[in-house]
């Protein structure tokens, strides 16, 4: 068995819509990312290679590479569980947390679970929580939102 964590965060800008855990979300601001900023994905992924010894997101998808530029973080996280896969682990469980103040995340949960189990993540096996930070820091102050993530996996040999 092996353990990983994972944290991500995103500053807003102008837009129109926030992409989190595979979900388009219609809100006044989108992230200021070089993919698609999905916070909630890139918790995942870098809970996983945690787990798995495997650097960090931009090891594998760096920022500086225009391949990325733009791209849907719930293509990187299949990437990422080819990768697990291919070293003969699979994932017993996921547990997340979005901090957020805005916008309310509490009814995009189930189909965040169901975008994410595209990957082949098992729909039962992921947690996903949403809160806000009390009025604290840069999340409190609106100006960006963070994700967390634990992931427990076990070799499949």
């Amino acid at each position: 068995m092996r353990v990983g964590i994972g944290y991500d965060s995103h500053r807003f800008i102008d837009g129109s819509h926030l992409v989190i855990g595979g979900v388009t979300i219609p809100f006044n601001k989108s992230f200021d990312a070089h993919s698609d900023g999905d916070v909630l994905c890139h918790a995942i992924i870098d809970a996983i290679l945690g787990a798995l010894g495997a650097g960090d997101i931009g090891t594998h998808y760096p920022d500086t590479d225009k391949l990325w530029e733009n791209a849907s973080s719930i293509m990187l996280l299949e990437g990422i569980i080819r990768l697990m896969r291919s070293k003969k682990f699979e994932l017993v469980w996921l547990d997340s947390v979005i901090i957020a103040e805005k916008p309310r995340l509490s009814h995009y949960i189930d189909d965040m679970k169901k975008a994410i189990s595209k990957t082949g993540i098992p729909p039962n096996i992921i947690s996903i929580k949403a809160k806000t930070n009390e009025g604290m820091g840069f999340i409190g102050r609106e100006q960006g939102i963070a994700a967390w993530a634990v992931c427990l996996l076990s070799n499949s040999q």
